[in-house]
């Protein structure tokens, strides 16, 4: 089976639903709320691909692998978090703005950061990074169906309404379905580098969460922000880094891809644990 006939319908689908959640407001909050949307997108934007960066090199992680932790550690966001938000009874709306501003803003970072990357660790062996190809398939995989949400939201509200309530419900199962036909494809080889990938991206998203906490209590953000800001640093859009890597028109390399599958799963335990705590507090 070819797994970018999967990931780009996947990954537009749930672009598609992440605008169905957002309105216009939604992108003004960093004017209303400066401080904790600031510290949000630069624990995405810039915290993350720093971590990404000192595992890679302490981890002496080889150049696909290289790549594609750098890959997935450049692709905040997701609808999926503010699912997260939710659970945890953190702050919703601060989490679908962090996710609306990080989406339209990654179309701009990610190639600066993968091109950086590639430059680094891919072209000894062979690797580049075709730029236009990935500008183009991000604008039409991400930017053109949020904005078509957006505006189905605007115009007909209760068929956006109908919509999202069946699209939220199949997003993790899509995702999780998309990591499953990934995982079997490159079973062998994942199978062979589990025990360093899988230290390596705990450690990247444990020191994610970690960070993220302690500079929300530094900059003095209350409990339900704090919990936001984890899981928004925390919670990477795997689907988007699936994509990019296995596109025939970017790497068309599946071995890419498998930092953001591992991450995927160990995304979702970790956070998961995380929420289930809170949960349990809260009783």
């Amino acid at each position: 089976m070819n797994g970018i006939l999967i990931v780009l319908p996947i990954l537009t689908l749930l672009m598609f639903d992440l605008g169905l959640t957002l309105r216009p407001n939604d992108f003004m909050l960093v004017f209303k709320r400066p401080k904790a949307i600031l510290l949000g997108l630069a624990g995405q934007l810039i915290l993350l691909p720093l971590i990404a960066f000192a595992l890679a090199e302490v981890f002496h992680l080889e150049p696909l692998f290289y790549i594609g932790i750098m890959l997935i550690a450049c692709c905040p966001g997701g609808s999926s978090s503010n699912v997260f938000s939710m659970l945890a009874k953190g702050d919703v709306a601060l989490s679908v703005s962090l996710t609306a501003l990080s989406s339209i803003i990654t179309l701009f970072t990610v190639p600066v950061i993968l091109d950086w990357a590639t430059l680094r660790a891919g072209e000894a062996i062979g690797i580049h990074l075709p730029i236009g190809n990935l500008l183009v398939q991000n604008l039409v995989t991400m930017l053109i169906p949020i904005l078509l949400g957006i505006g189905v939201r605007h115009y007909w509200p209760v068929l956006a309404s109908r919509m999202e309530r069946v699209l939220s419900k199949i997003a993790f199962p899509a995702l999780m379905l998309l990591a499953g036909i990934f995982f079997v494809q490159h079973h062998a080889t994942i199978a062979d580098n589990f025990g360093i990938l899988g230290l390596c991206l705990t450690a990247l998203i444990l020191l994610a969460i970690g960070l993220s906490w302690c500079a929300s209590h530094l900059f003095g953000l209350v409990t339900r922000e704090k919990r936001t800001i984890v899981i928004e640093v925390g919670m990477q859009n795997a689907a988007q880094a699936i994509a990019i890597a296995s596109s025939p028109f970017i790497f068309n390399n599946g071995v890419i891809a498998i930092p953001a599958i591992i991450y995927a799963l160990l995304m979702n335990v970790v956070l998961l644990t995380y929420v289930g705590i809170i949960i349990k507090r809260r009783k």
